[in-house]
């Protein structure tokens, strides 16, 4: 039996609503495979924690985590918290505490999924991206002076260690490596003529140690041009940590859209706890009613459970997920349906015990 203790931070919003269906699932799988036990403990943590206690969590909250096998996220925002709040004072911190230096990011246009690119089809949008989570652009470093006065200056700095850079790109390769596909960096170093150019410079080192990996360079924005007109140039990318969080949203529009978007914050070599979350906000204006996609959600379970060294399960889950799209029968509104998100979460298990 493995027993695998895991953090629930449901947060703000359609959070808690959406997590409880990635929870049922995976109690599910814990009753299919009986050698798999997961153990569930709930962080009242978020937006609404803050407005009562005047910080997104308990003072020892890193200490309470990094107990656990893996942390689940349901979603964090509120209204009159500052986003740069919700962020910094709960996500960011829990991922450089937790050196959760890769975000790996499936951008994979599921079978039964929306098309929303003109012209692709589900065989062109199978990408994932590798993107380096822990300093480059949101490192925090910088400095605000002479506030409100004529010569108010902001300054914002990115960090690039040789370290930070060389892991993300090596697991990036192996990646790439392990399953057999092409490995595509991007950057902006026409312009960023330090930050860049080094990053440019460290991918062609590298390149050289993996032979057998194909390889290609884009600039950012050329990038973001190609993600829409050509997506299929793209299966494994790595890239920064600001270049990610948006050419991943970029990435969630051609592949469905943002309730089938999802993501992981990892620790390889395993010695904190990896994070598990969709990529969606908080959502308060339908928050409570029911309305809320899970799938990113579930996703985003599956992601957890290949971390923790099932992949067999982790693709049924996903298989779960691909024939409830195609069945139609219960979907939520932005997939134009009409289900609940119970109903949406029911569908999903009763097709992944089909599987079994």
């Amino acid at each position: 039996m493995n027993k695998f203790d895991i953090a629930v931070i449901p947060g703000d919003g359609i959070g808690p609503e959406v997590i409880a269906e990635g929870v049922k699932l995976l109690r599910v799988l814990s009753e299919i495979d009986k050698t798999i036990e997961f153990n569930f403990s709930y962080f009242p943590w978020g937006c609404e924690y803050y407005l009562k206690h005047g910080k997104m969590m308990a003072d020892d909250g890193i200490e309470q985590l990094s107990k656990f096998d893996a942390i689940y996220l349901g979603a964090v925002g509120y209204p009159g918290v500052p986003d740069h709040i919700s962020l910094w004072d709960l996500l960011l911190i829990i991922r450089q505490s937790f050196d959760q230096y890769v975000n790996l990011r499936p951008i994979r246009l599921l079978n039964g999924a929306p098309k929303r690119l003109i012209g692709a089809e589900q065989k062109d949008i199978q990408m994932t991206c590798v993107r380096e989570n822990s300093e480059g652009e949101y490192s925090g470093i910088g400095n605000h002076l002479y506030k409100g006065k004529p010569e108010e200056v902001v300054i914002q700095n990115s960090i690039f260690s040789r370290r930070g850079t060389e892991r993300i790109m090596r697991y990036a390769f192996e990646l790439a490596r392990k399953e057999k596909k092409s490995l595509t960096s991007i950057s902006k170093a026409n312009a960023l003529n330090h930050s860049m150019v080094f990053w440019d410079a460290v991918f062609d080192e590298l390149s050289e140690e993996y032979p057998d990996v194909a390889t290609h360079s884009y600039l950012v924005d050329a990038a973001a041009m190609l993600m829409l007109t050509n997506p299929k140039r793209f299966e494994i990318v790595v890239t920064t940590n600001l270049f990610g969080d948006i050419l991943t949203d970029v990435g969630a529009a051609i592949a469905g859209g943002i309730g089938l978007a999802t993501g992981a914050n990892i620790n390889p070599e395993g010695k904190f706890p990896s994070m598990f979350e969709p990529v969606h906000g908080s959502a308060p204006d339908i928050a409570h009613q029911q309305k809320a996609n899970p799938l990113a959600t579930i996703w985003s379970a599956a992601q957890m459970v290949e971390h923790l060294g099932y992949p067999e399960h982790s693709e049924n889950i996903i298989q779960a997920i691909e024939l409830t799209l195609q069945e139609g029968k219960f979907l939520t509104k932005d997939l134009n349906g009409a289900s609940s998100t119970n109903e949406v979460g029911d569908a999903v298990i009763r097709h992944f015990k089909s599987l079994y």
